[in-house]
Parts: structure tokens; C-alpha cells; sequence
């Protein structure tokens, strides 16, 4: 109710991740929980730190509530549903890594146990040549005997070929999505590796909100933090998705980062300069710690969740 998107009301915004966190916290040292929260007082809410513009700003999102009950009626009649930070269900891999910025809730459809194998990110440009699939096939291939799924975007290019060819390999995929769910799950292809248990598909915003920069940006980081380590394919030199999101993984360690090493591909060359390994048509597979310590992190972080 404090999060969701799906009831509009330009006058009172949902919380956004690190606003979600901070009240979660809050209730937390009170030994509260998020369902006590209809119930608290103004006394109550004062002793929390919550001032009274919050405290209205919070009675008028949980006043949602019969209406988004019908909204996730609506969507769950679909196949899709949600999870929230607070359930059991949620990615482990995304809260080890990225923590208090983790969405607060997905939308998702399929099956979540997914979600906890161990998987190798594909990344790379919408605009791709056949030298490009196949070198992506071919990685797919090895990490897929190694035992690993992918998980990508779930874009028209190396996304989509990645994701295809795990299928294909009879492995399973996770496409963390920018856009609309409600449109992508017409593909009769995905409903039927939906249904199967191969394909998990996951989206941080309302499932029929069509594509927009920002969500694509922020949709890269799941990416790479669910990925044991991610390999970029292609990428464009200094712009656009692909390069945003490596060069943010290089730099925030969020996964290891394994470029192709391709002297044609500036941008490739360029993120190889700055951290990522570079790989070719005879990489074994191995991902090694020279890329991050997010691969180390999987197993030693403490969970970084609230009530669960």
C-alpha cells in the first residue's frame, strides 16, 4: 500500500526504496511491523520520528487499500504477481548485494525459485550483427554446462538472444524487464516457458507501464546483482544502456564484469580499461575474483532486509 504505483494520486507519491527503508528501520528498533502501521496513533507516530505531514502522507497511501486490493486482483488473473522485500520469496542474491536500495516490491510472473540459481548476466546493444549472436550463443552454451541460467533485460538484441538460447539449451532465464509485463506475456512463446517453470520475468514497475529511460537504467543494476558475473557482449562507447550499467558495476562492484575482447568494439576496449575482464570464444566459464568481491558477497553478507 505504501509503495505501489498501481492507484495513482498525484498528490501523495508512493515511497520510493530508500524512504521504504528508512520507515522500516524506524518501526524496526520500535519492535513494530508495517501491518501495525493503520493502527498507530498520533502518539504513536511521533515516538517513531515521524512528523505530521509524513503521518498523513502515510494514512492517505494505506487508504489505498480496497482499491488496490481490486488492482492486484486484476494482475493476479493474468499470471502475475508480487513479492515484496519482506517475503521469503524475494531474490537473495539482490538483497546481498544491493541492500536498502532494493526495490521495495516486484512484479513478477512465473516461477520464483528461479530466481535463487545461480546465474550469469548477458548484456549488450539492441542493434546486433550475426558475428555478435554467435559469440553469445557460443558463452551461453559454456556457462549453461557449467550449470548456470542467465538473466538479462529481456531487450530486443543480446537480451533476447542470451535469454532464447538458454531456453534453447533446456536451462531457464530471468529477464528483469523495463516495460510493459501485461504486453510481454501475449508472446505465446513466453507464456509457454512461463508455464514450463524456464522463464522468470521480473519488473519494478506496474506491469502495464511502457518503456522509459530511467526504469531501463535502473533495471541494469538488477542485472548485474543477481549475476554471478555478467558478460557484456557489446557496448557502445560512453552511451547508452549497456555502457551505463557496466561501467556502474566496475565501479560499485556489484558483479564481475566480462567484456568480449573485441578490438573492433571501442566501447568493449574502453570498459576493459577500466576493470572488466576481458573474454573471447575460448573463455572457460570460470569467474574468477579478479572482476569483484560481489561474488564473495553471496555468501558472506549478512541479510540486509527488514521483517523477515
Amino acid at each position: 500500500m505504501l509503495c505501489s504505483h498501481l492507484i495513482k494520486n498525484e498528490e501523495y507519491k508512493p515511497f520510493e526504496p530508500s524512504e521504504w527503508s528508512g520507515l522500516a528501520e524506524k518501526l524496526m528498533k520500535s519492535g513494530l511491523q508495517p501491518k501495525e502501521l493503520p493502527v498507530l496513533t498520533d502518539a504513536d507516530f511521533l515516538e517513531l520520528g515521524i512528523v505530521s505531514e509524513e503521518r498523513v502522507r502515510i494514512r492517505k497511501l494505506i487508504d489505498r487499500g480496497p482499491n488496490l486490493t481490486f488492482e492486484l486482483e486484476k494482475y493476479e488473473n493474468m499470471g502475475i504477481s508480487v513479492i515484496t522485500r519482506a517475503d521469503a520469496g524475494y531474490p537473495r542474491k539482490l538483497k546481498t548485494v544491493l541492500g536498502k536500495s532494493c526495490p521495495p516490491l516486484f512484479y513478477y510472473c512465473g516461477d520464483l525459485s528461479v530466481a535463487e540459481n545461480k546465474c550469469i548476466g548477458f548484456v549488450g546493444s539492441r542493434n546486433t550483427d550475426e558475428c555478435d549472436r554467435e559469440f553469445a550463443e557460443k558463452i551461453v552454451g559454456v556457462v549453461n554446462d557449467l550449470g548456470y541460467e542467465v538473466v538479462s533485460g529481456g531487450a530486443k538484441g543480446i537480451d533476447k538472444i542470451a535469454g532464447d538460447a538458454s531456453l534453447q539449451n533446456g536451462r531457464r532465464a530471468v529477464a528483469y524487464i523495463a516495460d510493459s509485463m501485461v504486453k510481454r506475456i501475449k508472446n505465446r512463446d513466453v507464456i509457454s516457458a512461463v508455464r514450463d517453470g524456464r522463464l522468470l520475468l521480473m519488473s519494478a514497475v506496474c506491469p502495464d507501464v511502457g518503456f522509459t529511460v530511467a526504469t531501463a537504467m535502473m533495471r541494469n543494476r538488477y542485472i548485474y546483482a543477481q549475476s554471478s558475473g555478467t558478460v557484456v557482449v557489446r557496448s557502445d562507447y560512453k552511451k547508452g544502456g549497456t555502457w551505463s550499467g557496466a561501467s556502474d558495476s566496475i565501479k560499485h562492484k556489484l558483479s564481475p564484469v566480462l567484456c568480449w575482447n573485441n578490438p573492433e568494439y571501442k566501447g568493449n576496449q574502453e570498459l576493459i580499461r577500466l576493470g572488466a575482464v576481458p573474454i573471447d570464444e575460448n573463455w572457460n566459464g570460470v569467474v574468477n575474483s579478479a572482476a569483484s568481491n560481489a561474488a564473495m558477497a553471496e555468501e558472506e553478507a549478512v541479510q540486509l532486509s527488514f521483517f523477515e
